[in-house]
């Protein structure tokens, strides 16, 4: 196993359990402590861990963007609720924009009964997902890899989604304020879920949780400018005070 996807294993196992353990770690990937430490210091200095006496702990950092296969294997069960919820709300024929999320995979996942989706996206694991729909009209945004994160940003992404029209978008987020609105922690990716609500009838913003009462780097919207918040849990009263005078759907 190279180094870097020895790290990028520890980041998943750090991101799933919250913590790891020099010593198991050592014994896992068969280093010596010292080589896990470095490991360790060097997820520190991407702002992607916390050291700690004898192992680390996750950064709980809003800003911070993790790699995809992170991303892929943090909540689950709560992304598979969110996508529940949203797959409802697709019907065959429909044309829909979806981001680069792993939510938005998980909606794909429970959609590829429909038929007759016109799908844009810019993530690649989707584009992988639906390679062999023969119903499916599917567009790729084009654009510029990102480097870990299998999604395609810039500038031609961003002309590209705006020359169309859909139903319905459905878009992630890295956090949820009052004040500050919906936000992400990076600005091309902002730029990319801003150009697909701005292409849709249906605005549906799919956050779990946790990310309620938090501010990202990138504001993406105001909540007013969503139709719909997805999220896998009831939210706070004051949540729910804002939803309504916002005119804002809510479902968990």
């Amino acid at each position: 196993m190279l180094a870097i996807e020895r790290r990028n294993d520890i980041l998943a196992r750090l991101y799933a359990d919250g913590k790891v353990i020099v010593s198991e770690l050592s014994k896992i990937y068969n280093v010596t402590e010292e080589t896990i430490r470095r490991d360790l210091e060097k997820l520190e200095k991407e702002g992607l861990a916390k050291k700690t006496y004898g192992g680390a702990v996750r950064s709980d950092s809003l800003n911070t963007d993790l790699p995809y296969n992170v991303r892929k294997q943090a909540n689950v069960p709560g992304k598979q609720k969110i996508a529940s919820i949203i797959a409802e709300l697709i019907n065959d024929g429909d044309y829909i924009a979806v981001d680069a999320s792993t939510t938005a995979l998980y909606v794909i996942k429970k959609i590829l009964t429909r038929r007759n989706i016109t799908l844009i996206t810019n993530s690649i694991e989707i584009l992988l997902e639906v390679a062999n729909k023969t119903n499916w009209n599917i567009l790729s945004t084009g654009g510029a890899l990102k480097e870990g994160g299998l999604s395609l940003v810039g500038y031609q992404a961003e002309k590209m989604i705006s020359s169309f029209h859909v139903d319905t978008a459905i878009c992630s987020c890295k956090g949820l304020d009052l004040e500050r609105g919906i936000t992400d922690s990076n600005e091309k990716d902002a730029q990319i879920k801003k150009a697909m609500l701005n292409a849709a009838s249906r605005k549906i913003i799919a956050v779990d949780s946790s990310k309620f009462n938090k501010a990202s780097f990138v504001k993406i919207a105001d909540i007013s400018e969503a139709d719909m918040i997805v999220t896998d849990s009831e939210p706070d009263e004051q949540w729910i005070r804002r939803f309504q005078s916002e005119n804002v759907e809510i479902r968990y």
